[in-house]
């Protein structure tokens, strides 16, 4: 019996340590639920598993193939309504993500910015909202915009949330990505929130990125950062 009542008595302190690692984590977190608050804190490890049983880990590159539809021909509607023709990025590359603010990935809005910062000369990122896997994207654009600045500082633009997967009603763009008739070669649709696309100055889809793949891992920089 005291051995079951220190085993409890130390799982209420190592419960009480996380919850206040919890909080020193999201110090300057505005409007975050609890889970959002503790997949924050979490993040490391979740990104640390995923890497150690091989869980959305695929890499997978352009062995040379050219679109049949331009890239540069799409359109997107982003958060504010405005229209975003991708025509005018045209000389850039461009990274597309899906993204969503209740998922163990969320933190890798903060990558992004860094990424964003780095390279906004010679890089373009746009988050998709969609709400997808789980429904972790339950937020009106308003709501989402503001999660963003507040929590992340994104200054990258975000598009309208939308359907990434394979859909009737699948954002065009995304169509364009996943559909190997159209971009050339690759037919993968996201795995999860935070599938990474990567586009080439001259609209070439180069490379895919699953959700375990950090923003700001090697392989991510050196695609972007190949000539």
């Amino acid at each position: 019996m005291k051995k079951l009542k220190r085993f409890g008595i130390v799982i209420l302190i190592l419960i009480a340590i996380f919850a206040v690692y919890v909080e020193i984590v999201n110090r300057n977190s505005t409007n975050m639920t609890y889970r959002q608050k503790v997949l924050k804190a979490v993040y490391p490890v979740w990104m640390w598993l995923s890497k150690l049983t091989g869980k959305n880990t695929d890499k997978l590159e352009n062995a040379g193939a050219v679109p049949s539809v331009s890239f540069h021909s799409l359109k997107a509607t982003l958060n504010n309504g405005d229209t975003f023709d991708f025509i005018n990025v045209k000389g850039k590359k461009v990274l597309l993500v899906n993204t969503a603010s209740d998922c163990g990935y969320t933190n890798q809005y903060a990558d992004l910015q860094k990424l964003h910062e780095k390279y906004k000369n010679k890089l373009l990122i746009i988050g998709f909202p969609a709400n997808d896997f789980k429904e972790q994207e339950k937020g009106s654009n308003e709501e989402i915009a503001e999660f963003c600045k507040k929590n992340y500082g994104i200054s990258f633009p975000l598009a309208q949330k939308s359907i990434v997967i394979k859909s009737a009603d699948q954002n065009p763009v995304f169509q364009w990505l996943t559909d190997a008739g159209k971009n050339g070669w690759n037919n993968k649709y996201p795995s999860w929130n935070f599938s990474k696309y990567l586009v080439d100055e001259n609209g070439i889809l180069t490379n895919y990125f699953d959700p375990s793949v950090s923003p700001l891992s090697d392989e991510v920089v050196n695609a972007i950062n190949k000539q």
